[in-house]
């Protein structure tokens, strides 16, 4: 029982509740360091690397279940290693884990099946997966509205849409011979070898009708201008063919190259190939300097890849990373080799099962985190050469992750001389002419999606990342720039489905967008397609035979700027458990969601992560376990957990991470610029605050992991998950959900713990807490017993048939499974 000072009457919804003040949270996080155990750890790696099962030791996470193909000699790994900590006597090891077996625990999560080159399979169709339809020629477009009855009145829009998707569809078809054949065209674009034995030699070609002259040249004929002249046909299509010389071919592999070119405006200048795969900047002293070259990359051994293309997830769980800023430390650019090395272990370990990758395509000016892409085949050689990438890729593969790129096809860069702007004098080669073809806030180029050429030059990157680099899909940039002629600057989409089917949507861009995903879904079964779109487009998670755009899944985007907005603006106190809930599950009926609790944009300087807001500079003196938690410490790091496992829990279909917020990285990210003289020092991401046992950042690494262990263990993002909320009490600061199999509590009250708390359920039967965020391996308190077992009542409550009675900790999520299913 409780002293009478602690008991008062809370009015709530649902009658009066015991409350328990503040006062229990007084214990030190000192002796919440104590309490820190080493085994609870070991849960939380194993249950994020997924695999066969045993039942988990007694005291850690009641019956979550532990996989048993790991074969570790000693701790889990750095990240998780306590045993190394004496907080008694004042004093921490901040050495992390000895790493003389990292090796071969890397090597232990590797679950693809190797292979060689040519024998990689091809992944087949899942349940959960798109499959485009065959009979597309039949369909009108409007299948779509069975998913939504407000679209019955806009049926004239989707199905001219649909229309002209067939339309030119059917005209690729007559031309070229099928969609996927028009896609392929970077095998007979740009500078390439021949494969033809009885031909030997290097092709050349390029679609540049404003052009009067072009020639190959580079360090393979000390830049001749016009030795190796190109012809041109009444297509504006330019030709060349070298045969070899001696056996050999001509340009020597990682030699520089560009076309010599006379432009429309008389102009004789130097393009880099548009179709170009691999470009690097200039050395100093190259009278090139600082524009990029394009580099002939055709290595004496071909890589193969080693291993088959993993089965792409039901439950989508997403790392987003950018190889450059993934630096430990030193103030520099990483590279693909080690981040493969040292940073893909480490995703693997936190649960992640799909890695996003930001800035890939070549991209001049590093700052712009890397969209403003001047050249859309080739991979950032910031980082390493086109085969650093793919080990990069395969490894990642190899432990079971799918890859995304990250594809930029809103816009382009303005960059002439070393990108695609008027690549052959005109300004309206690629682009849209006039004011149409530029993004007045993102200063650059707009493509004309009405192009023949500019359609096979895009629909054929899309197929170069899926096949060059095996890249498991796509998470297409700025969709709602692409969408609308008006890129959607100024407009808020209020005004109803009349804004989605007007004059002001670019039917040529939604067809692109049909054809891109038709193409993605037909290459590559399982591939992954994600719009990033704020605008609330219907249908655009949709297949296209059903008059939908075919992407997988869309990004969530209110839901960080509700989060920031709370963080910013109110009090915890005025939080609203409905707004909370209304953001996160506003989405619409059968379109997948990817749902995220910040965006990379916020870690950019000038804004701050969730982290950062929450607790600001104490995160650079008040995150030692050497000394207790100040309250806006205690704060931040329950408030943290709290925001990021609701958002997994009732966001979506999908969940996102960008690197670093997972265990609250205090620093923002400021790319080198003239403003800070150049600098890489914030450039850069901090691993070892996560790997320090004496600091509270492992809290919260801890936490993510034993998240995605949770959703591993018990699935509850996929598509069709059972979802509930059964309480929104203003009041309390509580909100209670079913999501799943699981029984969620989060209570938001900044002071309130609450005893002999009743909250509905669906289930009848037995109950334990699998997830308590409270729990001190996660930085909290240890205010519920990890043993205590809860039993049903068979009596509604909140709209449910049954209820429990629980003890709620203030600022905590508990989730409760049945111990008896």
């Amino acid at each position: 029982s409780l002293p009478p000072s602690l008991l008062h009457p809370c009015p709530t919804e649902f009658g009066n509740v015991s409350l328990l003040n503040f006062s229990d949270m007084t214990r030190s996080s000192t002796a919440a360091g104590h309490a820190i155990l080493a085994i609870g750890s070991l849960f939380i790696i194993f249950a994020a690397l997924g695999g066969h099962s045993v039942e988990a030791a007694a005291g850690t996470m009641g019956s979550v279940k532990l996989p048993t193909n790991l074969r570790i000699k000693s701790s889990p790994g750095p990240s998780l290693a306590f045993s190394n900590l004496n907080l008694r006597g004042g004093q921490a090891d901040n050495t992390v884990v000895d790493a003389a077996d990292q090796g071969a625990k890397d090597q232990a999560i590797r679950v693809g099946f190797k292979k060689t080159g040519k024998d990689l399979a091809t992944p087949q169709y899942m349940p959960w997966h798109q499959i485009p339809d065959q009979n597309w020629k039949t369909k009108d477009g409007c299948e779509v509205v069975k998913w939504d009855q407000g679209l019955e009145s806009c049926k004239g829009g989707l199905q001219y849409r649909y229309s002209k998707y067939k339309e030119l569809k059917q005209r690729i078809i007559d031309v070229e011979g099928s969609l996927e054949n028009f896609a392929e065209s970077y095998k007979r674009y740009g500078v390439y070898r021949s494969t033809d034995p009885n031909k030997p030699g290097v092709y050349g070609r390029e679609w540049a009708p404003g052009a009067t002259y072009m020639a190959l040249f580079g360090d393979f004929n000390n830049w001749d201008r016009g030795q190796y002249p190109y012809t041109k046909d009444e297509f504006g299509i330019w030709t060349v063919f070298i045969p070899d010389k001696d056996g050999k071919c001509i340009i020597p592999h990682d030699s520089r190259y560009k076309l010599a070119m006379t432009v429309a405006t008389g102009e004789e200048t130097t393009r880099i190939p548009a179709w170009a795969g691999y470009c690097v900047q200039a050395p100093k002293g190259a009278p090139t300097h600082p524009n990029y070259d394009s580099v002939w990359w055709n290595p004496p051994q071909k890589y193969e890849f080693q291993y088959e293309l993993p089965v792409t997830p039901r439950s989508l769980r997403i790392y987003e990373a950018h190889v450059g800023m993934s630096s430990d430390g030193e103030p520099n650019i990483n590279t693909y080799d080690l981040f493969r090395e040292r940073i893909l272990p480490r995703i693997k370990r936190l649960g992640y099962n799909a890695i996003q990758f930001m800035a890939i395509q070549e991209h001049p000016y590093y700052a712009s985190f890397g969209y403003h892409i001047a050249n859309l085949f080739a991979a950032s050689s910031r980082c390493g050469d086109p085969d650093s990438l793919k080990r990069l890729i395969d490894e990642a593969h190899a432990m079971g992750m799918s890859v995304l790129l990250d594809v930029v096809h809103s816009h382009a860069a303005k960059n002439v001389i070393d990108g695609i702007n008027h690549f052959d004098g005109t300004p309206h080669q690629y682009f849209h002419e006039g004011p149409e073809g530029y993004h007045s806030l993102w200063d650059s180029r707009i493509f004309n999606y009405s192009s023949w050429e500019v359609l096979r030059f895009l629909l054929s990157n899309i197929r170069w990342w899926l096949e060059e680099y095996k890249f498991d899909g796509f998470r297409f940039d700025g969709v709602t720039s692409i969408l609308y002629k008006h890129h959607g600057i100024g407009h808020c989409f209020v005004n109803g489905y009349g804004e989605y089917f007007g004059l002001g949507t670019d039917m040529d861009a939604c067809v692109y967008l049909m054809l891109a995903n038709d193409l993605i879904h037909t290459i590559r079964p399982g591939a992954i397609s994600i719009a990033e779109d704020v605008s609330g487009m219907p249908t655009l998670c949709r297949p296209v035979h059903e008059g939908g755009f075919g992407f997988d899944y869309r990004l969530a985007m209110a839901a960080p700027d509700m989060w920031i907005k709370l963080l910013k603006e109110f009090t915890d106190d005025q939080w609203e458990m409905g707004n909370i809930v209304h953001t996160l599950t506003n989405r619409r009926y059968k379109e997948k969601v990817v749902c995220y609790a910040e965006s990379h944009d916020q870690a950019l300087v000038g804004d701050k992560t969730i982290a950062f807001w929450l607790m600001d500079k104490e995160m650079y003196d008040g995150m030692s376990l050497l000394t207790p938690a100040n309250q806006i410490v205690d704060r931040g790091i329950a408030m943290h957990k709290v925001i990021r496992m609701i958002t997994m829990a009732l966001g979506g279909e999908g969940y996102l991470t960008f690197m670093g917020n997972e265990f609250g990285h205090p620093e923002w990210i400021d790319f080198p610029r003239l403003g800070n003289d150049w600098s890489y020092h914030h450039a850069r991401r901090q691993w070892h605050l996560a790997d320090q046992t004496h600091l509270r950042y492992i809290h919260l690494n801890n936490f993510d992991a034993a998240m995605h262990g949770l959703e591993e263990a018990y699935p509850f993002l996929h598509e069709g998950a059972h979802e509930f909320v059964s309480l929104k009490n203003e009041g309390d600061k509580l909100i209670v959900a079913e999501k799943g199999q699981l029984l969620f509590v989060f209570n938001f009250h900044p002071c309130n713990s609450y005893q002999s708390y009743r909250v509905g359920t669906f289930w009848a039967g037995k109950y334990k807490i699998v997830l308590d965020s409270d729990w001190a391996e996660f930085g909290g308190h240890e205010r519920n017993d990890r043993n205590t077992e809860f039993f049903s009542v068979p009596d509604h409550w909140c709209g449910r048939p049954n209820y429990l009675e629980i003890y709620s900790p203030s600022r905590t999520v508990q989730v409760f499974a049945r111990a008896d299913a």
